[in-house]
């Protein structure tokens, strides 16, 4: 089967570009840039080059498939009125190239605002309706298709698609423990989240083109409710930082963007899905992930050295498979993470756990100038 994917070079559209290839499908992914092109051509797949706005580029990628993949989103948190005017533009390009073909257009959506109080279910129906309603209320513009054959499936993504290399919603409140130098989580902590490990999510992609009938729901949910003081709790621990608690009126100015959907409650199930389907995940759960450094890289002290004192052992960002780890000295350890904004080096005046103690460590140009460290005895 030949499919179209915008947002193949995405998180969620690169795993569902690799999980298709491998199950003998024919893609064609949109590229926005030379690295995205690349990257696809290198997997196998077919580039089609424009993006969200080039509506003609859009209408010839749906002309050409037999199935429509629609993944891609501008997610502008600055101008959400453009992200929503794009999304709205590019869907109802490819909703009308394929009118009365009968071929399946599945897009992607989240559980947010569906039940608020309760796990949302593939039963809820979204109440975004209209361009100027959140992601040009598409959702619900695709179901109204089915009218005009088209099979459109709605696929509705936990608030955190998680797994190493993700830059989404779980990053962006590591970014900002990293920026307070506190993982915080809201009030006590008690709202939840859903979760799906994207090797999940892409798979769930490949079985509801495959077996979904036109107008379903699809949850791409593996758990239904990870509270996010364990959240917060987590990334404290991998991180070596308190945890705290901040009100919700001062989430955002806390969080940046990401605090107005971290004090949410986002809980979800997928019974039907994994029902319909035959679906039932298997990858990491999100304090998994966590845990095993998908967000930062994990370090653990090895024997001591001739020079440096305590070696460290760095496994990069939990990376399953990766070769043996090296070993590295207190002061490249310091280096690393100045270098990436694991902490602040501007100048560091203290680091506490098993580094006895940094004086001074200026950052320029990602290199770090030790003036006193050495690892505990």
């Amino acid at each position: 089967m030949r499919v179209f994917i915008t947002g193949a070079s995405g998180w969620i559209g690169s795993a569902a570009v690799d999980e298709l290839l491998a199950h003998g499908y024919d893609v064609t992914g949109l590229a926005r840039s030379d690295a995205s092109a690349a990257a696809l051509a290198a997997k196998g797949a077919a580039v089609l080059r424009g993006d969200l706005d080039d509506l003609d580029g859009l209408r010839a990628g749906a002309e050409g498939a037999e199935a429509v993949l629609h993944l891609a989103n501008k997610h502008d948190w600055a101008n959400m009125a453009e992200s929503n005017r794009a999304e709205r533009a590019a869907v109802q390009t490819m909703l009308d190239t394929l009118a009365g073909s009968g071929r399946k257009f599945l897009l992607a959506a989240g559980v947010a605002g569906l039940a608020p109080g309760r796990p949302a279910t593939e039963q809820d129906r979204s109440s975004a309706v209209g361009p100027d309603s959140p992601r040009g209320g598409t959702e619900n513009l695709a179901l109204d298709y089915l009218e005009k054959d088209v099979a459109s499936i709605g696929l509705r993504f936990s608030p955190t698609t998680h797994g190493t290399g993700d830059h989404g919603f779980i990053a962006a409140v590591v970014a900002a423990a990293q920026r307070t130098g506190t993982s915080a989580h809201v009030g006590d902590g008690g709202n939840a989240w859903a979760a799906v490990h994207v090797s999940d999510a892409a798979r769930m992609i490949r079985l509801g083109l495959e077996k979904a009938p036109a107008g379903s729901l699809l949850h791409a949910v593996g758990e239904t409710a990870v509270p996010t003081r364990d959240i917060a709790a987590a990334i404290g621990a991998g991180l070596g930082l308190s945890v705290s608690s901040v009100d919700a009126d001062d989430a955002i100015d806390h969080f940046g963007f990401i605090g107005a959907f971290f004090r949410m409650d986002l809980r979800a199930t997928a019974d039907a899905t994994r029902e319909l389907l035959g679906w039932s995940p298997t990858g990491p759960t999100l304090l998994e992930d966590i845990a095993a450094g998908a967000y930062f890289p994990v370090w653990s002290r090895s024997s001591s050295t001739a020079a440096g004192g305590h070696a460290w052992r760095a496994r990069p960002y939990g990376v399953t498979g990766v070769p043996a780890p090296t070993t590295r000295p207190v002061t490249a350890v310091i280096n690393f993470a100045c270098a990436h904004e694991l902490v602040d080096c501007c100048p560091i005046r203290h680091i506490s756990g098993d580094f006895s103690r940094v004086d001074e460590v200026d950052h320029r140009g990602g290199r770090g100038v030790e003036r006193a460290a050495r690892g505990r005895t």
